[in-house]
């Protein structure tokens, strides 16, 4: 149980990926795992979408960092950071904890991915386009209802280096104790 809590801890956000697609075992067992993520209710309402296509990847990368420069300013600015998979967290915001739930299924991907060596980080905005017509379409095409909600996206991919990110210094009132 001390792997876990280390992994825990040394879980670093990766933004610079070897070009090579993941293995399928890997994904799996990283997949497998946002599957087992605390939801409330025990009502899993969120639905991963696994992307590996390279033209859905430009398409979802477009759309994200449109939302970030909307004056297209950044052009070719590219917010998943060339990562050969990108996982794509919705919910059903029908359920009270959508948004607790599929953060919770995040968190488990990643945490998941630095468990066996793949880099990993949360990318956000995915709410935003999947408000879009655009993201609307992308969710008819793929069979998904046009009700859910984009919570996030994770990266996947080997890291390009086999360094790990140094963490920040925790902050000093990080921890606050109410005792008797």
């Amino acid at each position: 149980m001390e792997s876990t809590i280390t992994d825990l801890i040394t879980r670093r956000s990766i933004r610079k990926f070897k070009p090579e697609q993941i293995k399928k075992e890997e994904l799996n067992k990283i997949l497998e795992a946002g599957t087992y993520a605390p939801s409330g209710m025990g009502a899993q309402s969120s639905k991963i979408v696994v992307i590996q296509d390279k033209d859905t990847k430009n398409k979802l990368s477009k759309m994200n960092a449109n939302i970030i420069f909307p004056d297209g300013s950044k052009e070719n600015f590219d917010p998943f950071y060339g990562a050969p998979t990108i996982v794509l967290v919705l919910a059903d915001p029908n359920v009270k904890t959508y948004i607790e739930d599929g953060s919770l299924v995040l968190g488990n991907l990643m945490n998941a991915a630095h468990a066996i060596g793949i880099g990993s980080c949360w990318i956000h905005r995915a709410k935003e386009e999947f408000e879009s017509s655009e993201g609307k379409e992308l969710l008819k095409k793929w069979n998904i209802p046009d009700s859910y909600v984009g919570v996030g996206h994770c990266i996947l991919g080997y890291p390009a280096d086999n360094i790990l990110p140094t963490a920040k210094p925790r902050k000093s009132d990080y921890i606050v104790y109410i005792k008797e």
